[in-house]
């Protein structure tokens, strides 16, 4: 595969051997790079791609070698439903929902944690590592277990519980830190470069993006190359976002599909500093802060892919919107009654940014969007606790028949 590194900041170009990470010019934050290729020749088909296959069907336009390694479970062509009742509540003319919790570790991390391995393994690392709110740290250990790499996870210990057991009960090593994300990712990054590990960290290892991209591309063969108008997803770190405006692009520089739907970025109100920037315009300034939300894989206050992000929406003509916890979590129940689709907070989030941008007019009625949920609500029943009361009912037959009356 023919391809070479730019920096999103200032434009240079390097070749895969001359820089690992960020551009050495524009320092880490700034200078994320992207992986450009040599599109005039690349060939490729429509008939090449099944809606089913894993996400390694678009080794064409991904930055292996041929033979690459490939991770031994399976990572992508992960479902994407329509439900025509929501779309006519909301009035759109289509609403799908491509849902990533049917990954290995059940959420879209698992796309970069596949490339960051396949990567690792072409370099020679016999070390990985990843600071991560939860969902990257748990995808790592979990890609990395029938592996020879082994995984080291820093994240704050505020994390939520069911995402740290998955982390041990893969045998990787954890490190609890009782600090913020952002805290807990320049640590390892640091500690990282002391050891001469290979970096899963988001933003920083270019190949993520590129993994991650692959979500766009399924709903493309998943639409049957007929693209929604618009694409939701929740902000954090500002990759998965790239991402999908990377992944349609790459398809329309070889062909494959006709245009970019427009990309939109939501963040929780608590943690919008992407979106702060966005609305600034350019050039693009990253704005740091302290990020308070209850969906604690889009909770992150320092975001690394900031400008890459802001670049990207912008060429999609897409923008950011923030919505405050009380609607996530509305959405999080309303879109698992209404779909059958059980989203962790950050998963939901997307969906309580479109009906927002409805109410506000910025996406048009009879429109047709796909939001994308990216992690499983399995992940933290934490945020659904206090709207049930789990009462025990007396083990008496007139007792039960009366309790189901009043529900029935």
């Amino acid at each position: 595969m023919s391809y070479v590194l730019r920096c999103i900041n200032c434009g240079r170009t390097f070749s895969p051997d001359e820089v690992e990470y960020t551009c050495p010019y524009c320092g880490d934050r700034k200078g994320t790079l992207e992986v450009v290729y040599d599109f005039e020749n690349i060939k490729a088909s429509r008939e090449e791609f099944s809606p089913e296959a894993d996400m390694f069907q678009f080794r064409k336009l991904l930055p292996l070698r041929k033979g690459f390694y490939k991770p031994p479970l399976k990572v992508g062509g992960t479902p994407l439903y329509e439900f025509p009742s929501v779309a006519e509540k909301l009035g759109i003319s289509r609403f799908l929902v491509k849902y990533d919790g049917t990954n290995p570790t059940a959420s879209y991390k698992d796309r970069a944690s596949a490339m960051a391995i396949a990567k690792a393994v072409e370099k020679g690392y016999e070390v990985i590592y990843a600071a991560s709110t939860g969902n990257a740290a748990s995808s790592l250990a979990g890609l990395t277990a029938p592996t020879h790499l082994k995984s080291v996870i820093f994240v704050p210990a505020s994390a939520p519980k069911p995402k740290l057991l998955q982390i041990l009960v893969y045998g990787a090593i954890l490190v609890p830190i009782d600090a913020s994300y952002d805290v807990a990712f320049d640590l390892s990054m640091e500690i990282g470069r002391e050891m001469g590990w290979y970096s899963r960290n988001s933003a920083i290892n270019p190949y993520l993006l590129e993994g991650k991209k692959t979500g766009a591309m399924e709903i493309a063969v998943q639409t049957d190359w007929e693209l929604p108008d618009y694409v939701f997803v929740g902000v954090g770190d500002g990759t998965v976002v790239s991402s999908l405006f990377k992944g349609f692009y790459d398809m329309w520089k070889v062909g494959l599909v006709d245009r970019v739907p427009k990309i939109v970025g939501v963040q929780a109100e608590g943690a919008d500093f992407v979106k702060r920037v966005f609305d600034k315009g350019e050039p693009f300034e990253p704005e740091d802060g302290e990020a308070k939300s209850v969906a604690d894989s889009i909770a992150v206050g320092k975001p690394r892919d900031v400008i890459k992000a802001c670049k990207y929406v912008k060429r999609s003509g897409g923008f950011f919107i923030s919505v405050t916890d009380e609607e996530i979590l509305d959405a999080q129940l309303e879109l698992a009654s209404d779909t059958g689709v059980f989203a962790e907070p950050a998963g939901a989030a997307p969906y309580a940014g479109l009906k927002k941008a409805i109410r506000e007019g910025r996406v048009e009625r009879g429109a047709s969007v796909a939001i994308v949920v990216t992690g499983s609500g399995l992940k933290d029943p934490r945020s659904i606790e206090s709207h049930f009361d789990i009462t025990p009912l007396s083990p008496e037959k007139e007792s039960i028949m009366e309790y189901l009356r009043k529900e029935l």
